[in-house]
């Protein structure tokens, strides 16, 4: 059968047989497709013919391509439930995939009068604030940014950041991470979370603001976590045997 000679068909054809390996698993969730000079080469055609089929496949979801890397296939996002209080890392583990941390900065500074909101804290106040990247395989997943009340965050620099559970370890201190109030929304990433997470900037990110507090509900930290989208789904689970307009007695038939 002869090869198309129109260039639309031709990058189609090769969208489609990329899709055909990945549906039989040559490529799996998470691979890497080899680069546009290999394609281009195994297929006699432009490297521009093969950009035009890697931006179908995008487009279609198939693929994602990450600021000097090569295109992946997008995987089913790895999905977090608020049911429990888990860190990242025992979430990670439980889900059966390697958590890691890469350490961007850990300052002790004054609090920022959303930090003192957050946290009731007095103006003035200082807190110790982490910035971390968080990877899943090899992969940085979320930006971590956190602030810790001054005497919680103390311990931060004895604890090895990039190999460590915070958690763990201050659970071992007797410092308990017991409740937390969850806010999520959905905004662009900016030019520092682009570097970090290795997208192109305004890439759409998912957004988890979080103020946690230990058993007798005085805050400890406050952090936003920013998610690439295409690697998480949050689930939460409701019911009605806690809705407060329940307690408050619905209009009788």
């Amino acid at each position: 059968m002869s090869q198309p000679t129109d260039a639309s068909a031709r990058y189609r054809q090769i969208a489609a047989d990329l899709l055909k390996q990945i549906a039989a698993q040559e490529y799996k969730d998470g691979a890497s497709l080899p680069s546009e000079s290999e394609l281009a080469s195994r297929y006699d055609v432009s490297r521009g013919t093969i950009r035009q089929a890697f931006a179908k496949l995008r487009g279609d979801g198939v693929i994602a391509s990450r600021q000097g890397a090569r295109r992946v296939v997008v995987a089913s996002p790895r999905v977090q439930s608020f049911d429990e209080l888990y860190s990242f890392s025992r979430w990670a583990r439980a889900t059966g995939d390697l958590p890691a941390s890469r350490t961007v900065a850990l300052e002790l500074r004054t609090a920022t009068t959303e930090e003192c909101k957050q946290l009731d804290l007095e103006e003035g106040s200082r807190v110790y604030h982490l910035t971390r990247v968080r990877l899943l395989g090899g992969e940085p997943v979320m930006i971590e940014r956190t602030a810790y009340v001054e005497k919680v965050g103390a311990v931060l620099p004895g604890i090895a950041l990039d190999s460590e559970s915070i958690t763990d370890r201050l659970d071992e201190l007797g410092v308990v991470l017991h409740s937390a109030d969850h806010t999520i929304d959905a905004l662009a990433a900016t030019a520092a979370d682009a570097r970090l997470l290795g997208v192109r900037p305004r890439t759409p990110l998912l957004r988890e603001r979080r103020r946690t507090a230990d058993p007798a509900g005085m805050p400890i930290e406050w952090s936003d976590d920013r998610w690439r989208s295409d690697a998480i789904a949050f689930s939460v689970r409701n019911t009605r045997d806690v809705s407060s307009l329940l307690k408050r007695g619905s209009p009788q038939p």
